[in-house]
């Protein structure tokens, strides 16, 4: 559990004391966060009858690896992604991992805490993270002051149960190429959103994850990327991804037989030519 010390939203004249944290977490006292960088990062407006230079919400980092929070523990604060990337899992009594989602900055997590004052899902990080710390008690204190503060955070937590929301209804009327096609260009938009390139990115997360989220077997996730690349949609070097076709990638309902791909690519190779992704997906 967090200490006293860390679960409190601080003044700012506060002395901080140099201390560690539970197993995990490492405690940086000279950060923090107010409360308006707080709504910047959640992409909402500032509230305006709080004086914000008077809260200051802690940053806790975190190594690639580490468990913010696990299946049953208590629950008492929520976290907001402020640079890195994570997941967050269900885990069954064999130990098997469902991936749910993958938080990155201006992200929430921890909300599935709420209902039963216990998290009901685990959150690991895929990379070194740097979250703020949001202690629900004072939250909700400070929400019964300034209503229009608790009336965007319920409108950030309803955020996050419409993506939830829109990622089943994707998996139930997909195909599998269809589904690896929307989370490449749901991510390139997510990191467009955050400054970065959107057309050559990094995977944090291994196939056999994205496999667990979108339903789909590691040999499948593969074996897509892997047509996308033959086709030109997208460039593969490892975890390395270019987005070369993300029109074609947000409008694919399912791919060409592998032996019309092969059919049509000889063809061109032939006439020493180069076959067109729209080419190849006409051949549906």
């Amino acid at each position: 559990m967090l200490s006293t010390q860390a679960s409190e939203i601080r003044p700012v004249t506060t002395t901080l004391q140099s201390s560690s944290m539970e197993a995990g977490r490492q405690r940086q006292g000279d950060l923090w966060s107010n409360l308006k960088e707080v709504c910047d990062l959640l992409h909402i407006p500032s509230a305006v009858s709080v004086t914000t230079e008077e809260l200051l919400f802690q940053h806790v980092q975190f190594k690639t690896g580490q468990r913010i929070h696990t299946i049953g523990q208590p629950f008492d604060t929520l976290y907001i992604v402020n640079s890195g990337f994570l997941k967050t899992v269900l885990i069954d009594e064999f130990g098997n991992e469902q991936v749910l989602s993958f938080p990155m900055k201006g992200d929430m997590l921890g909300v599935d805490g709420i209902h039963t004052r216990h998290y009901s899902s685990e959150a690991v990080a895929l990379s070194d993270c740097d979250l703020t710390l949001l202690p629900f008690k004072k939250l909700t204190a400070l929400g019964r002051v300034h209503l229009e503060l608790e009336n965007m955070m319920y409108g950030v937590m309803s955020r996050e149960l419409v993506r939830e929301q829109a990622m089943i209804g994707m998996l139930g009327a997909l195909s599998a190429e269809a589904r690896v096609a929307r989370f490449l260009v749901t991510l390139a938009d997510r990191f467009a959103q955050m400054g970065y390139s959107a057309k050559l990115f990094n995977l944090r997360m291994t196939r056999h994850e994205i496999g667990s989220y979108l339903g789909l077997t590691l040999e499948t996730v593969s074996r897509t990327l892997s047509a996308f690349n033959e086709i030109g949609l997208i460039s593969v070097d490892q975890r390395t991804i270019g987005i070369k076709d993300a029109e074609a990638l947000k409008t694919l309902r399912r791919l060409p037989p592998s032996r019309t791909r092969a059919k049509q690519l000889a063809a061109a190779r032939s006439k020493n030519e180069a076959a067109t992704p729209a080419q190849l997906l006409a051949a549906l």
